[in-house]
């Protein structure tokens, strides 16, 4: 499985996402990439990311930023964005992602009340995922709001802080969520 973060410039969210997500996620199977709607190319990591990321043991020196395309998209079985723009603009891009394409709060959400109405099934985290992604278009009307994690590019570093704490709630809403697979915990 390929799950995949797309934030604006693929400099602050998106790799965070990206680099976090095996902290709390433990799947060789699960491979994780992400990409920007208005990707700069080939920049670093933003330094204030990268130094989060440092604060998390991860070394995020070698990332290089890159641009959303049609391939990358379709090419994904999990698309996780930040913002209600960023989701229009993936799936403008690449129309049939539609179904597969989230606000990363907004899938947590799912997988919390998936797991809450035993719509969750499978073994491994993969299986457990597609089964969240196979019920989203009937559970979808039923969830909350998607709240936004806000950009932090060009903010002094407690944005950075705000926008990594909101993304690792998240993950480990996630991981609960999922927690009855192998491989997977929340922190």
């Amino acid at each position: 499985m390929k799950v995949l973060f797309v934030c604006t410039g693929n400099i602050c969210r998106s790799p965070m996402g990206e680099l976090m997500f095996p902290l709390f996620f433990h799947d060789d199977s699960i491979v994780t990439d992400s990409a920007g709607v208005q990707g700069l190319i080939d920049n670093p990591i933003d330094p204030s990311s990268e130094r989060l990321m440092q604060m998390d043991g991860i070394d995020a020196s070698s990332f290089r930023s890159k641009r959303l395309t049609p391939q990358l998209a379709m090419g994904s079985d999990l698309i996780l964005c930040f913002t209600e723009h960023q989701r229009k603009k993936i799936v403008e891009l690449a129309p049939r992602s539609r179904s597969r394409t989230f606000l990363l709060t907004d899938f947590a959400d799912l997988c919390t009340y998936c797991r809450d109405n035993n719509l969750i099934q499978g073994e491994t985290l993969t299986d457990r995922l597609d089964s969240v992604l196979m019920n989203a278009s009937l559970v979808r009307p039923m969830l909350p709001p998607a709240h936004e994690i806000d950009d932090p590019y060009r903010k002094d570093f407690p944005a950075f802080e705000t926008a990594h704490a909101q993304i690792g709630e998240a993950f480990a809403s996630i991981a609960a969520a999922l927690e009855p697979a192998r491989g997977v915990h929340a922190n």
